[in-house]
């Protein structure tokens, strides 16, 4: 019988190896991986982030598990982005090495580990992590390209804080991560439903989001393995496997028992940061255009990892909670 870690992870890693093969075979060229991850992150990612916030339900949150989960990640978050300075570059080695992918492997898993209280936990992770992590490094992507601009623009020294907070602002607010994400919120708020006519097209393309964007990561890691700096590339995404697969959860998980955290709820969130590398910071990367190649890499081998470092958190967790 298959076990919990490999039946979640086997799906993950089987479409990544079919966008491999797709990219080793010439199928789809590196001139079209751009026009492709373009209708991933603006056709297929929109309808999934607005029809989660609408049909978000703020009443049944657990609030401690959350607020932990993301007080301790928002902490390391802060450090990485120190260590790998305020840049574009430093902003995408954060987005990397925090973002999970919650959805396609922490949910079977969490499922087949913990039932369904495990889940009702996670999924008030889930409904927050796009929203909080993806809002928080897109509008630090645009303030630090922004500065870089300024910086680089003759004259730049004189540029306007206030000019430079508009054009981050406008960059920002009118981007398809935060759009579909606000007026989600809103719709729910309101206490409206989706008509059936809209929703069903959403559901379809919503659907389509993971496995597009996985088989995306594939295309894009055959590409980069055929490059000169493939190995280098390899090498860099090691310590986002480090950081993402092991660092992550141990700073969820001490943090979570200091604040006195016990039991399933303490096992969820350790299990959610555990979690490999997300399809979303790679799609983060080729949008900005700001190296994706590393990023690709280091969700690959993030993924191929989870089969020992997941495990490994499983029978930890299992000792410590029982």
């Amino acid at each position: 019988m298959t076990d919990p870690v490999t039946a979640a992870l086997i799906p993950v890693v089987l479409l990544i190896a079919v966008g491999a093969l797709a990219g080793a075979l010439g199928w789809v060229p590196p001139s079209a991986t751009k026009a492709l991850s373009n209708l991933i992150f603006l056709v297929l990612g929109p309808p999934l982030l607005f029809r989660s916030m609408a049909h978000m339900d703020l009443g049944s949150f657990d609030g401690r598990p959350v607020l932990i989960y993301f007080l301790s990640s928002g902490v390391l978050y802060a450090l990485l982005l120190v260590v790998y300075r305020f840049s574009p570059q430093g902003v995408v080695s954060t987005m990397t090495a925090l973002y999970g992918n919650l959805v396609m492997i922490g949910v079977p898993l969490v499922g087949l580990a913990y039932g369904t209280p495990g889940l009702q936990i996670l999924l008030t992770l889930v409904s927050l992590h796009a929203l909080i992590l993806l809002t928080v490094s897109t509008v630090l992507m645009e303030l630090a390209l922004a500065r870089a601009s300024v910086g680089r623009a003759d004259g730049g020294a004189a540029a306007s804080a206030g000019a430079l907070a508009v054009t981050v602002v406008r960059s920002a607010v009118l981007h398809p991560v935060p759009v579909p994400i606000v007026l989600g919120l809103a719709w729910g708020a309101m206490g409206w439903s989706i008509p059936e006519w809209l929703d069903q097209p959403m559901v379809v393309l919503g659907s389509a989001f993971g496995p597009m964007a996985l088989v995306m990561v594939g295309i894009s890691l055959a590409h980069t393995l055929a490059t000169p700096q493939a190995w280098a590339h390899l090498r860099r995404a090691l310590v986002f496997v480090g950081i993402k697969n092991l660092l992550h959860p141990l700073v969820v998980g001490v943090a979570a028992w200091a604040l006195g955290l016990q039991g399933l709820p303490l096992a969820v969130v350790v299990m959610a940061a555990a979690m490999p590398a997300g399809a979303n910071a790679y799609l983060f990367a080729q949008r900005y255009n700001v190296q994706a190649d590393v990023t690709t890499a280091a969700v690959a081998v993030s993924t191929l990892a989870g089969l020992v470092t997941i495990s490994a958190v499983v029978f930890t967790m299992a000792w410590l909670v029982g």
